[in-house]
């Protein structure tokens, strides 16, 4: 559901570094949101602090929110200790790896290109063909 900033409030939580924000902001302009925040029915954030601080700096007035009920403090807390911890970035090996596919798709070969004009061409005559 989507949510009016202002009305999300910041009790004490455990991350102090947010660290750098710039560019999970500059994702959010390209992609939008990919994963909600989630809150209290009193609208107190439980996760997506750094979500929320990259949404205000691009100037949202509303953002996509998961709403809980019924949970302890001692739940809440024990899920933002899991929204946290258990999460693994990709290795060194798996970016470079995607990265040089990312530039192999913005920059196709020679052979690639003509066949994506010739794919394009069959796809225009009789209709999309993928």
């Amino acid at each position: 559901m989507q949510v009016d900033i202002s009305r999300i409030k910041l009790k004490k939580r455990l991350r102090k570094d947010l660290g750098e924000i710039e560019g999970l902001a500059d994702s959010m302009a390209r992609f939008g949101q990919l994963h909600p925040l989630v809150l209290t029915k009193r609208y107190v954030l439980v996760s997506g602090r750094r979500r929320l601080e990259a949404a205000k700096s691009l100037g949202w007035s509303t953002i996509e929110a998961i709403m809980l009920e019924g949970r302890s403090k001692a739940q809440l807390l024990e899920l933002e200790i899991d929204e946290n911890v258990y999460r693994s970035a990709l290795t060194r090996d798996e970016l470079e790896e995607g990265l040089a596919k990312l530039d192999r798709l913005r920059n196709p070969g020679f052979f690639a290109r003509i066949w994506n004009a010739i794919r394009d061409f069959f796809a225009r005559l009789f209709g999309r063909i993928d």
